[in-house]
């Protein structure tokens, strides 16, 4: 008998855990898939590695009062996390009740405590939860109906469910002093409310995110990061890079092959083909922040470096965008702070953000003298500048008016124009080369108009070039070096940006 069961494990990956033998069997980001209580039809779940979405589908009579049948497509998790989806349930289904989701369980039972982000057939949305093994199934009620995005947080014994529809922000709810272990079961699932069908639903956009510990010490304490790309037109998204340490800013190039970034004080290349990443050489400018620019004709990339004989103050350079050993310095020696934004489209001047007569203001430098011409003057924040590919317009964010919000002007700073007037914090609005659109970064209300700091939920947000409505087009955990720089694909259908999570 050892022997045969030795063999069984040989072919077909079996692991011992506390919930039994279980086929290993990974499906994209989660450990395996099952059917949890005792269903009638045996569910199912698949990965489609090309686009990065999942389809499951599940029977179960019900997920309520002391009893749970549905399929469930799971991982494991420690501590707080924020999962993230975007959901389609497929076709008119049977039962008004069938459901979808994200479930969290202490394990792979049908009646253990469990909180459960679900979205009904019929619309209905509510966080449900059961506090005791074989205790009845409560909930809270959200007032949105039928959305597509879920999300679910965890912080301590809180749970916070987050639902929208796609292109608006989110509508949450939240629910106290539930008990679950520190490490639990997570995943999304499908439930019928019909034993005798099977029902199913595609899923999206699937994150799971490992947050900053509470106290982290910003420019310190980094967690991992994910290099994305998203389809413009759709807000679908495809993760090409994942690594435990901090990349920030992609760029992509001009040929539309290569993605630049910057990590450590350095400059990198992604190779879109093939996902080989080698270093770009920039001499010795080895502490460059994240602010780089490729001009527009993609030929030469500027940077922000911090000199060491400037009390390692920010200064302005560029190179070949095929690297140099020897970057060409643009502001004077001791000008004082200088953060890169922009080139003109002809490429004789840099835009960026100016620490001068105590303040940060936006000025333009021309490359070839270093002359410096001062376009904006507030005592508060003026940042993010580019210009217009036809060079007509510089747009920038400016907190002049309480909210960091997106502006335009001319490019000699007349005719300064707010474009954006709701309550979020607004950053570094990037031009399509279309120019039909402008895409920005809106940070939480209860940030500080002036700060931009790291690993928060964030809102990636799509406006028409004209100025008017915008809408969400990517709900993310990150903020700084998310997409600080101008990161859309040569022909405008897609932009590239970093999101973050702890890695393993």
């Amino acid at each position: 008998m050892i022997k045969k069961l030795k063999a069984i494990v040989l072919l077909v990956g079996i692991y011992y855990c506390p919930e039994g033998l279980i086929a290993q069997q990974k499906i994209g980001i989660f450990d395996n898939h099952t059917d949890i209580g005792q269903v009638k039809h045996a569910g199912f779940a698949s990965y489609d590695k090309s686009n990065q979405t999942y389809l499951v589908g599940g029977a179960g009579s019900n997920m309520w009062f002391n009893k749970d049948e549905f399929h469930y497509l799971w991982t494991t998790v420690q501590g707080d996390f924020i999962v993230r989806a975007e959901i389609e349930l497929i076709g008119k289904g049977v039962d008004p009740h069938r459901k979808v989701g994200w479930i969290v369980k202490n394990n792979l039972d049908n009646d253990t405590k469990h909180v459960n982000a679900v979205v009904h057939g019929d619309g209905l949305t509510s966080l449900q939860y059961r506090k005791n093994v074989n205790g009845n199934t409560l909930d809270l009620l959200s007032s949105q109906k039928a959305p597509d995005v879920i999300q679910l947080e965890r912080k301590g014994n809180q749970y916070i469910m987050s639902t929208a529809k796609f292109g608006e922000p989110f509508t949450s709810v939240t629910l106290d002093s539930v008990q679950l272990d520190n490490e639990v079961y997570v995943g999304i699932y499908v439930c019928s409310h019909s034993a005798d069908i099977i029902e199913s639903a595609k899923f999206r956009n699937v994150r799971i995110i490992k947050p900053a510990d509470e106290g982290f010490k910003p420019y310190q304490d980094y967690i991992g990061s994910r290099l994305e790309v998203m389809d413009v037109a759709t807000g679908h998204r495809k993760v090409l890079q994942s690594t435990s340490h901090s990349i920030q800013a992609p760029n992509w190039t001009n040929d539309g092959t290569k993605m630049i970034y910057n990590s450590k004080g350095r400059l990198f290349q992604y190779e879109l083909e093939t996902s080989q990443i080698t270093p770009l050489e920039t001499g010795f400018a080895i502490n460059n922040n994240n602010d780089h620019v490729l001009t527009f004709k993609g030929d030469k990339i500027g940077i922000s470096n911090h000199t060491k004989d400037e009390g390692w103050n920010s200064t302005l350079y560029y190179l070949s965008v095929k690297g140099s050993p020897e970057p060409i310095r643009v502001t004077k020696p001791n000008a004082g702070a200088s953060y890169l934004h922009g080139w003109s489209p002809d490429e004789r001047k840099m835009i960026f953000t100016a620490e001068r007569k105590d303040q940060y203001d936006l000025y333009s430098v021309e490359v070839a003298t270093g002359k410096e011409t001062q376009l904006t003057n507030f005592k508060t924040l003026d940042d993010g500048s580019e210009y217009s590919p036809d060079g007509k317009y510089i747009y920038f964010n400016s907190a002049r008016t309480g909210k960091m919000k997106l502006w335009r002007m001319d490019p000699d700073g007349k005719n300064q124009t707010q474009l954006t007037f709701d309550e979020y914090n607004d950053w570094f609005p990037h031009i399509s080369p279309d120019k039909k659109w402008i895409v920005f970064i809106s940070f939480p209300k209860d940030i500080p108009a002036s700060d931009h700091p790291f690993y928060k939920q964030c809102l990636i947000r799509l406006m028409p070039y004209e100025g008017g409505t915008s809408k969400v087009i990517g709900y993310i955990y990150g903020g700084q070096g998310t997409i600080n720089v101008p990161s859309w694909s040569p022909d405008s259908k897609k932009i590239a940006f970093i999101t973050n999570s702890k890695i393993k």
